[in-house]
């Protein structure tokens, strides 16, 4: 929000410099971003009026020109302007004066000159050289009853400063000079000026028809025909100056009038020219298939979710955003229809990003605009256009279906001052609520109620009034108080491991972290996730990155695939990121969105050889089986197990479901040999995706005393088939119950090439080591034997395995 501080103190001019104004807004929550002079220092620039103008002798593009400034003689002065000529009232810059800082930063200083023999007594100034505007077609102009002899600047008000606020989305009441100065009044107690608006006498009683159809998009539309405008007027000079330090060039007359009232107080509005509007308007939701052309030149596609004004034969409007070229007003438009309606913020809000563009009248509609101000307001346009394009008004048309409930918002003091921090009496708050134009009443003792006036959109709950409370009465009033309470650390749960712990683990394994999009390519998700209707982006930020993702490994093939095009002999990179599912189960709150769920995981890649390059050893590629150690060391002493599964994105042989305590955690395994080839991969990375919740937790150890006894081991080696995993003959073994059998490790497994002997087709021998204990007694040849006895049955009976010979 940009405004010059001489318009700001129109309204309310309290007895503040410019730097404690802008210290009070920044400190009341208003922050100011910016402050800038409306022109660079200069001085000795006066109005002057050429008398005479004659052609150079020696310079077909100088003029010789004799000027009034005011003084007892006239100046002759050389000038190279095509537009100096008689009778215009221009800058002169007069011997001595000094022009703003050049390029070096060094002010430029008038003296007597010479232009090819004839002598100049000053410099006649176009609005570029004093810097005031970019244009630079020739002298400045001034209007002609401007007093020969005055100051520039005093002519021009160039002594002024423009403010640049950076106003967060719940200030909309900010949005308009009147209602910054509404703020200042507040603060300060200096007196607010009101705008001086009269109604208009009415001289015709037509009325334009219009229905509101949609009362979810519009609350209240008011609007009022006026006849016989004259749209060649000329915008006046002071009108021009205001727009154009609140960054808004003129356009026409009509026009500037709108955006000077939606600057002034607020409201965006609209005018339309009445001669090409077909019967009546309509404000409704917008139907597939419909276009329109905006004042912008776009044409765009609309929908059910936008909102419209329409005629009989067409769509006229945006509605709350911007019109339509249909309607627009031109020179040859004679008769409007003034229009100012309430828009319900969220009917307007976002629909502007949909169509990759925005306005003032959008951003402000989707804050809120004061819904009790439409008819005052196209009094004030009416007044403005009747003022410059004269005019003949018509009654105003006012419809009202639906405003924004006033819900009362109670104030504890006692909470109040305690939330705050200093002592607070429930007459301080009084006059707060009395400074910012609150309706209050007290509904018990220390309980004020207050009802929030209709351009307050942001006061909805306790909290709201009470950061009212200390902004009014000021935060540097707030004492230094050491704290209450102890400082005391917050210790974590030692059940769950830290994310930035598990960040230097995955570091330990030599892997970097890399952090993408949560945003990825459409080909990712269909191909390496299996996912052929990933949620969509309404407006992504480039092309390709179109759709949210279900699952971190597209991104981690990516990765691959940049650090292979720069060469990288080795790669071993995770991530822990969120990823975006569809879950009808998942309700709207404040950290969720309904209907979709965003669980984290953490993924990882390894491709190339297993370890850096060393001389003692000869380089490998990792495999399966590195990448499954490196998730064992991750969660020991936690056990996982693998079980074969079939993933979209991994090997069908080559890939495993990551199980732990028996529940599915993960997937690991190596790149699919069709994407390899696909995302042009010179061999197969090794992936895993993870749910980071397994990850995070983690059990507590348990100490255990030495044991006093010495353990046993004893060797078996049974034929088993084929099919029979190491998972499944670790289970056997544990079901076995037998309590002695401390530990099981399978150190061997062989095939012969051709069947012999006790193998069979279709038949292998694997060898275990078991690890028996007894904590309180020696064993014996009996018990062991005993042991292993129970466990070889338990195998034969489970696993259809028998003794090898």
């Amino acid at each position: 929000m940009q405004f010059p501080e001489s318009w700001l103190r129109a309204f309310c001019n309290p007895a503040l410099n410019t730097q404690e104004l802008a210290e009070l807004l920044t400190m009341s929550g208003l922050e100011v971003e910016e402050l800038r002079p409306v022109a660079p220092p200069f001085h000795g620039i006066v109005v002057a009026e050429i008398v005479e103008a004659v052609q150079h002798p020696d310079a077909d593009r100088l003029r010789v020109c004799k000027v009034n400034a005011g003084g007892p003689e006239l100046l002759q002065i050389v000038c190279g302007a095509p537009n100096a000529r008689v009778g215009i009232r221009v800058p002169l810059a007069t011997i001595g004066a000094e022009l703003p800082p050049g390029d070096d930063g060094k002010p430029f200083k008038i003296g007597k000159g010479k232009l090819r023999g004839v002598d100049s007594f000053g410099m006649l100034c176009s609005a570029r050289e004093l810097k005031l505007a970019e244009d630079h077609g020739g002298l400045l102009e001034l209007a002609l009853d401007v007093p020969i002899g005055q100051n520039i600047r005093d002519h021009l008000k160039l002594d002024d400063t423009l403010f640049t606020l950076k106003l967060t989305p719940n200030l909309a009441h900010a949005l308009s000079v009147y209602g910054i100065a509404r703020e200042v009044s507040a603060l300060t107690g200096a007196p607010l000026i009101a705008p001086d608006i009269r109604p208009s006498s009415v001289a015709h009683q037509d009325k334009l028809p219009v229905r509101i159809e949609a009362p979810d998009l519009c609350g209240r539309f008011s609007g009022r025909i006026v006849r016989n405008v004259n749209t060649q007027a000329k915008t006046p000079a002071w009108m021009v100056d205001r727009l154009a330090r609140c960054g808004q060039r003129s356009v026409s007359p009509l026009v500037d009038i709108s955006n000077y009232v939606m600057f002034e107080l607020g409201r965006p509005s609209h005018i339309f020219d009445l001669d090409k509007i077909h019967g009546e308007l309509v404000v409704r939701w917008g139907k597939a298939g419909e276009q329109l052309k905006l004042l912008n030149g776009n044409t765009i596609e609309l929908d059910a979710q936008v909102g419209v004004i329409a005629d009989r034969e067409q769509v006229e409007s945006l509605a709350g955003i911007m019109g339509g070229d249909a309607t627009a007003v031109s020179d040859a438009t004679r008769n409007v229809y003034v229009e100012a309606a309430f828009w319900w913020p969220k009917a307007v809000m976002g629909r502007s990003r949909r169509f990759n563009f925005s306005t003032d009248a959008g951003h402000r509609f989707e804050r809120g605009v004061d819904p009790a101000g439409t008819v005052d307001h196209i009094e004030r346009i009416t007044q403005l256009i009747q003022e410059i394009c004269g005019g003949d008004a018509g009654p105003m048309d006012d419809q009202t279906v639906a405003l924004p409930e006033r819900k009362p918002v109670a104030l504890r003091v006692e909470r109040a001052a305690k939330i705050i921090g200093m002592p607070l009496t429930q007459a301080e708050c009084e006059g707060v609520f009395q400074r910012l134009g609150l309706e209050f009443s007290v509904t018990a003792p220390g309980v004020l109620t207050v009802v929030p006036p209709t351009f307050r959109f942001d006061i909805q709950i306790e909290e709201d009034l009470i950061e009212e409370i200390i902004r009014v009465l000021g935060y540097p009033k707030l004492p230094s108080t050491p704290p209450l309470a102890p400082v005391v650390g917050k210790v974590r749960s030692e059940s769950r491991r830290a994310v930035h712990a598990l960040r230097h683990a995955m570091a330990a394994r030599d892997y970097f972290e890399t952090i993408n999009f949560s945003f990825v390519e459409a080909r990712w998700e269909q191909e390496l996730a299996g996912n052929a209707a990933p949620i969509q982006l309404l407006n992504p930020i480039a092309a390709p990155l179109a759709v949210m993702r279900t699952s971190l490994l597209g991104s981690l093939v990516q990765v691959l695939r940049n650090n292979l095009s720069r060469k990288a002999p080795r790669v071993r990179v995770f991530e822990i990121g969120r990823v975006f599912l569809r879950d009808a189960s998942v309700v709207e709150s404040d950290t969720t969105i309904a209907g979709i769920a965003q669980p984290m995981r953490l993924a990882g890649l390894a491709w190339g050889p297993a370890d850096q390059q060393q001389w003692g050893q000869k380089d490998r590629p990792v495999d399966f089986f590195d990448v499954k150690g490196d998730l064992e060391a991750l969660f020991a002493p936690r056990v996982l197990s693998f079980e074969p599964a079939e993933h979209p994105a991994l090997h069908p042989g080559r890939s495993a479901r990551v199980l732990l305590d028996g529940d599915a955690i993960g997937v690991i395994g190596e790149l699919h040999p069709k994407w390899r080839q696909g995302y042009e991969l010179p061999s197969a990375p090794v992936l895993f995706e993870l749910s980071l919740d397994a990850v995070l937790a983690r059990t507590l150890p348990q100490g255990k005393g030495v044991p006093r006894l010495q353990a046993v081991q004893r060797d078996l080696a049974v034929i088993v088939g084929e099919q029979v995993t190491h998972a499944a003959l670790m289970q056997a073994i544990e079901a076995s119950g037998e309590a002695l059998v401390r530990s099981a490790r399978l150190f061997d497994v062989f095939k012969p090439a051709q069947p012999s002997g006790e193998l069979k087709a279709g038949e292998r021998s694997l060898a275990v080591r078991l690890e028996l204990l007894d904590d309180e007694n020696t064993l014996t040849d009996e018990r062991i034997e005993q042991a292993v006895a129970k466990v070889v049955a338990q195998l034969g009976e489970q696993l259809g395995a028998r003794l090898r010979g």
